[in-house]
């Protein structure tokens, strides 16, 4: 699952409610989400075809939930990938 959160997950609720994870399992794989996401919004922004997407909002949501004094997303959508 934290190889390709997308594939195993309908959406970042579905991690939440995971009843398998830890806490922190499950930040790990909403971080990794959003970095694969901020991913492609970089690649849409420079002109390579993509889908555009909310879900990023919906990630940083997710993981205020779970995880509310942690990493805050940053203002660029470069981000360092997260560590497992």
């Amino acid at each position: 699952a934290l190889r390709d959160p997308a594939t195993h997950f309908a959406d970042p609720q579905a991690v939440i409610d995971a009843p398998g994870l830890t806490a922190e399992q499950k930040i790990a794989v909403l971080r990794q989400w959003e970095y694969d996401e901020s991913e492609i919004a970089v690649a849409a922004e420079e002109g390579m075809p993509g889908p555009e997407s909310e879900l990023l909002q919906k990630l940083a949501a997710a993981l205020a939930v779970l995880d509310p004094g942690g990493q805050t997303t940053a203002p660029s959508k470069h981000r360092v990938p997260p560590t497992p």
